[in-house]
């Protein structure tokens, strides 16, 4: 196949990919769709969205702007390090800097020839020189961080969602390490030999305020889930499974090119990898300023297959390759030869654009080879000819090199024994000079400018990034101007519609409030399952039933139950028969006296299989019987045309939608309760709060006693909040409503 039909096929196919954030645009979709995990009247939970631009993120290891802010104030330069002698069992000290807009950051690591940190030098050691120009330093640190909790403090936190991920990990005191598995480039019997090493690392080198994320190429970025739990990262490491030149498809994503020749196949492949890379650097840019880590473990990305390896249809594997078995097939040929340049060239043209991001956000990648020290690429079976298997092996090595060489990683290759290179990554994000300069060039160009860090003492190797990325004059401007904060309580409506770490792998869950009997509060609870994005399993469990256990304050019992199960009269566990894969929402009901509220759910898998997930959410059940003006949660309801619109409108008992993603091309329908002789108001307000538009509110025809008939298709895709507001002669009550828009 020539090379045009192939950029082009590549082209369509990769046009798939989020550029950015490694996952498919389908993927996307579904995630985004979960992202509609409405909690009204719990704890809200802010997502994970990767932060790019803005603030000055600059440059990797180098940083330059306000935003290189790192706890203590730092030491001024030419002084001896404070804690030069100090035992690592100390409180880790980190600096602040705080500069203008030129202010450059950078991380030395600085070992002797046997690769033990050096941490005796000072300020008048060094020598950083920006563009070939010599420049000041005006702030030196050496960090010492050993992953231990500090003598009197309580046990690191468990992170159990999103806000507890982001303050963890901006702590000073928290190496951050993530795992990427590359089951694409991985054969599976070298993912297999490669867990022990990397299970006795997670047992021996990680410490307790250590967190570590896991992520696989089709992994969206916010979904990339982070840990504490030892046990955990070692459960991810077992179910590693390498799958290299394995063409089955296994998700929708890859069944859309499962047919197309094996060569696009692994150029995709490639892609996915790369730009799942650059998404992974761009999020924990995002979520700390500090030293990242990625330990890849990869065989190397695969520039250019074999003859012998070479199909039409990829599906057909070892059947479509029938003619091209003899070794001698392309060997000593000058036109392979030719094609494994450019092919190479290519690869390194696009390799460009992860070392870009990875030095933007201070990410250093590790690759970890678990062939080891091996002479060949391929086996006796696949019949390839000994000069092509050299070269495929050389390119697939060279490729890992220099993935960690230009983001200040280290590349463990050729090495039969990991476990000097897995513990090398720990060392150099414990014991690292943290130097601050003022440029001299003050650029503000948007380039990329050289940094070059020398020693003057001799016999010691120096690491440092090789630059960083100016900010464009606009990125100045954005980040000096002063922004009015968002208030608070639309930061939290906003966060409820981002998916839970905990409770969002499998179901999505809408709690809602308003005047029950007796005195006391009706709880409405809405669960629905998750879509499966295109990069997950089929054998994956499904979610068929939800279990809530409520108490209140002093522990006493308010409700058990089970949907789709009814309420349950005894306190004793129930044993039912196992529920079917939900296909749509579920409604359980129940009413609560005002007051804190603890709701225990658990999700149970079909067909009898188990627990899935569990999460405990604390609440405040309102007072809806006082005289005062209230408002109950209120309820949205989606239509697709008019004939659903109408079958929505007058049925009083449909199922309000759990999710807040909706299309333009959506009408919605929202319904409350308005308590207190009070008038209600409503309005469009932006994510920052400010209000865009007055909205009408009418006289509810079924299900409430006010309703707004809202459609999207004149709203931009953003994320949005309709504020209802009822006023009375007693005071008023406000509700926010958080939209994601989308086209």
């Amino acid at each position: 196949m020539t090379r045009a039909p192939i950029a082009l096929f590549l082209t369509l196919a990769v046009g798939l990919l989020e550029v950015g954030t490694g996952r498919p645009q389908a993927a996307q979709q579904s995630t985004a769709a979960q992202g509609g995990t409405a909690q009204q009247g719990g704890t809200a939970q802010q997502g994970g969205t990767a932060q790019q631009g803005g603030t000055a993120q600059q440059g990797g290891t180098a940083r330059q702007g306000d935003a290189a802010q790192q706890g203590n104030t730092a030491q001024p330069a030419g002084a001896p390090p404070a804690d030069a002698g100090a035992p690592q069992g100390d409180a880790p000290q980190q600096p602040t800097f705080r500069a203008g807009i030129n202010f450059v950051r950078v991380d030395v690591i600085v070992n002797d020839n046997k690769g033990v940190p050096v941490t005796d030098l000072t300020a008048v050691d060094f020598e950083v020189l920006e563009d070939g120009k010599p420049q000041a330093i005006e702030q030196f640190r050496l960090i010492r961080v050993d992953g231990n909790p500090r003598p009197g403090d309580p046990p690191p936190r468990e992170l159990r969602n999103r806000i507890d991920e982001e303050i963890e990990i901006s702590k000073d005191d928290v190496r951050l390490f993530v795992f990427f598995f590359d089951d694409y480039h991985v054969r599976l019997g070298n993912s297999l030999s490669v867990k022990e090493p990397l299970i006795r690392f997670v047992q021996t080198q990680l410490r307790p305020n250590d967190i570590v994320g896991m992520m696989y190429p089709l992994t969206p970025v916010d979904g990339i889930s982070f840990t504490r739990n030892p046990a955990s990262i070692i459960s991810a490491i077992e179910r590693f499974e390498g799958r290299k030149f394995d063409y089955r498809p296994r998700n929708l994503f890859e069944e859309q090119y499962a047919r197309a020749p094996s060569e696009i196949v692994e150029q995709i492949r490639n892609q996915v990898v790369m730009t799942a890379l650059r998404g992974l650097a761009t999020r924990l840019g995002g979520l700390r300023e500090g030293r990242k880590a990625v330990i890849y473990v990869s065989e190397g990305f695969t520039a250019m297959l074999p003859p012998q390896l070479r199909t039409a249809d990829a599906s057909l594997g070892r059947l479509g390759t029938q003619g091209r078995t003899s070794p001698l097939t392309g060997e000593n040929s000058q036109r392979e030869e030719t094609a494994a340049f450019f092919a190479e060239s290519d690869l390194y043209s696009q390799l460009r654009d992860v070392f870009t991001a990875a030095n933007r956000n201070n990410t250093a990648i590790y690759s970890v080879d678990p062939r080891g020290l091996t002479p060949f690429e391929f086996g006796i079976d696949e019949a390839v000819g000994p000069n092509q298997d050299a070269r495929t092996l050389r390119m697939t090595q060279d490729s890992l090199r220099s993935l960690s060489e230009e983001t200040d990683g280290r590349a463990i290759v050729n090495r039969n024994d990991l476990g000097p290179g897995l513990a090398q990554i720990v060392r150099d994000s414990s014991f690292y000079y943290l130097l601050g300069y003022n440029s001299t060039q003050a650029p503000a160009d948007g380039k990329f400018h050289q940094i070059s860090v020398r020693l003057k003492r001799r016999n010691l190797d120096v690491r440092a990034r090789k630059g960083y990325w100016a900010l464009t004059a606009e990125m100045v401007t954005r980040a000096t101007t002063v922004v009015p904060d968002t208030p608070k309580p639309v930061q939290q409506a906003l966060a409820s519609i981002a998916t839970s770490v905990q409770a969002g792998k499998y179901v999505r869950t809408w709690l809602g409030t308003a005047r029950g009997e007796q005195g006391k509060t009706r709880v409405t609870l809405i669960w629905e399952p998750l879509p499966q994005s295109p990069g997950a399993r089929r054998d994956q469990p499904q979610p068929g039933r939800v279990s809530v256990i409520a108490a209140d304050a002093k522990g006493d019992l308010v409700f058990r139950g089970r949907v789709p199960d009814a309420a349950l009269a005894s306190t004793a566990p129930p044993t039912t028969p196992a529920a079917p894969p939900a296909t749509g929402p579920q409604r359980l009901v129940f009413d609560a006296p005002p007051g804190e509220l603890e709701l225990r759910m658990s999700v149970e898998a079909a067909a009898g299989g188990g627990l899935l997930d569990s999460e405990i959410r604390t609440i405040t059940v309102p007072d809806l019987t006082a005289p005062d003006a209230a408002v109950s949660t209120p309820r949205v309801y989606r239509a697709r045309n008019a004939r659903e619109f109408q079958t929505i409108a007058a049925d009083p008992a449909a199922v309000p939608a759990v999710a807040r993603d909706f299309s333009r091309t959506e009408r919605l329908l929202i319904r409350f309760d308005v308590y207190g002789n009070a008038t209600p108001t409503a309005a469009l307000l932006n994510r920052g709060g400010q209000k865009m538009a007055d909205v009408p509110v009418a006289a509810a025809a079924a299900g409430g006693t006010h309703q707004i008939d809202m459609g999207l298709a004149a709203i931009a895709t953003g994320e949005y909040l309709i504020e209802i507001t009822a006023k009375g002669a007693t005071g008023e009550a406000k509700e926010l409503i958080p939209l994601r828009v989308g086209s």
